[in-house]
């Protein structure tokens, strides 16, 4: 019923894969510039349309993040984040340095699935998870 293909996705593809898995809007420019970075990507398919990705990102050596983790509503519960985590967790069992750190932020409260794959919280006092989003609209961005 599902192929998973080693693929990254198109613009347009990531775009409206995210929203419609409720994940945050990016921007064209940002997709852009973003998906051409990707160390390895994952599409899954169903009937030959998209219903599920999944990519790595980092410096290829030290640090390592999994990051667009999507599956359409229609496709969750079903195995699809499951084939996506086991194809990104296997490249990195292969290509990735014993020494490197892999992390990735669970936007939607699901630590128990990324636990099946080895994935723990971060604790005080040793770790603490932070992020920070850039926020600036549109008109105060300079061009060059």
């Amino acid at each position: 019923m599902y192929d998973i293909r080693e693929q990254i996705p198109g613009i347009n593809e990531y775009i409206e894969l995210r929203l419609q898995a409720g994940l945050s809007k990016k921007s064209e420019e940002a997709a852009a510039r973003g998906l051409p970075n990707t160390i390895y990507s994952v599409l899954v398919y169903a009937d030959g349309s998209p219903v599920g990705m999944g990519r790595i990102v980092g410096d290829g050596g030290c640090f390592y993040q999994i990051t667009d983790m999507a599956v359409l509503p229609i496709h969750q519960r079903r195995g699809v984040g499951a084939m996506i985590m086991r194809a990104l967790v296997g490249y990195l069992e292969i290509h990735a340095p014993h020494t490197a750190y892999v992390s990735l932020m669970a936007d939607h409260g699901t630590p128990g699935f990324y636990r099946k794959f080895g994935f723990v919280p971060t604790e005080m006092p040793y770790a603490a998870g932070m992020y920070m989003r850039i926020k600036r609209n549109q008109s105060s961005q300079t061009t060059t």
